[in-house]
């Protein structure tokens, strides 16, 4: 007897459950959600533009009275009028004319479409941000070793000379410490131009250096040359 109890009530259940899903459900804006707090709104506020959402989705009501919103929140009517006058002054929500299209009879209607497209505007932030992040960021180093170079020179460098660096990282996969020692060994010799550099790194590359321990020996050994 127990045991049929209990799958009696299991059944009620399942079959209120079934209703509950039937009933529908509402499009909440995921972005709402996620970025309420940044527009500095309470759970309240969200709260209640659910109801309105609910009300104009579902029972195709644009306009639910205070008295109908009031009914379905658990806080006091006092807080739900708060929550409205702050949404309004605010902008997040519009109260707008309207034409009933079948009897001509003209009303008003909420309008969230400030909000969306404030809430948009985060969206686009976001979108902004995530195709920063998957393109190609120049390395920090890079504009490091742009800036020695120019120390060097003392002045700023040309379209070409860029170009120059960026192909001995790029194409010609030096490593970045070993184009700064060849800039230190053009410095030494008191050749400051990039021909010479190009060549210092050259010999190295064709002699299998790939350190600057490699490339400080090398330039020993062919100074006592």
């Amino acid at each position: 007897m127990k045991q049929n109890e209990k799958d009696r009530e299991r059944q009620e259940l399942l079959s209120a459950f079934a209703a509950g899903w039937k009933a529908g459900h509402i499009g909440v804006p995921y972005l709402l959600i996620k970025h309420y707090h940044q527009l500095k709104l309470t759970e309240v506020d969200v709260m209640l533009m659910i109801h309105v959402l609910a009300f104009m989705e579902k029972e195709r009501k644009e306009f639910p009275t205070l008295e109908e919103l009031q009914g379905r929140m658990s806080v006091t009517p006092e807080k739900v009028i708060a929550s409205l006058q702050k949404l309004l002054k605010a902008g997040h929500l519009t109260i707008d004319e309207a034409v009933d299209p079948i009897s001509g009879i003209q009303g008003e209607k909420y309008n969230l479409d400030p909000l969306l497209e404030r809430l948009a505007g985060f969206w686009y932030e976001e979108e902004l941000q995530r195709k920063k992040a998957l393109e190609p960021a120049e390395p920090e180093t890079r504009k490091d070793i742009f800036s020695i170079f120019e120390k060097e020179f003392a002045r700023p460098l040309t379209p070409m000379e860029l170009e120059s660096i960026t192909g001995w990282l790029d194409k010609d996969k030096y490593m970045e410490p070993l184009i700064l020692a060849g800039l230190k060994e053009a410095v030494f010799a008191g050749k400051v131009h990039f021909r010479y550099i190009d060549r210092i790194l050259l010999e190295w590359s064709r002699n299998r250096i790939t350190t600057v321990e490699q490339a400080k020996e090398h330039s020993q050994k062919f100074r006592s040359r």
